[in-house]
């Protein structure tokens, strides 16, 4: 095709080190965060399964509610990771 170049180079955002790592060090430590929440589901799942079994919130049994809440806290730490993390100094 006439006026196409495809070897045309990319401009690339310029990320600066320091930023990427602060960024990176938020997520882990979010995800650590995430992942004791969930050890503890698995945990009480695995462990101690008729607690699980017991109605606690309106009628649904422990393992539904912890769930639920497992996606909660999910999104909640998504939002919290975006509201610290930063772009630029």
């Amino acid at each position: 095709m006439a006026g196409i170049d495809f070897k045309a180079p990319e401009t690339r955002e310029q990320e600066d080190a320091d930023v990427v790592a602060y960024n990176t060090r938020i997520g882990v430590v979010l995800f650590f965060v995430y992942v004791a929440f969930y050890g503890g589901f698995m945990a009480l799942s695995a462990f101690k399964p008729e607690i699980m079994s017991r109605p606690c919130l309106g009628g649904a049994n422990l393992a539904i509610v912890y769930g639920f809440a497992l996606i909660g806290v999910a999104l909640v730490l998504a939002l919290l990771y975006m509201r610290i993390a930063r772009k630029s100094k």
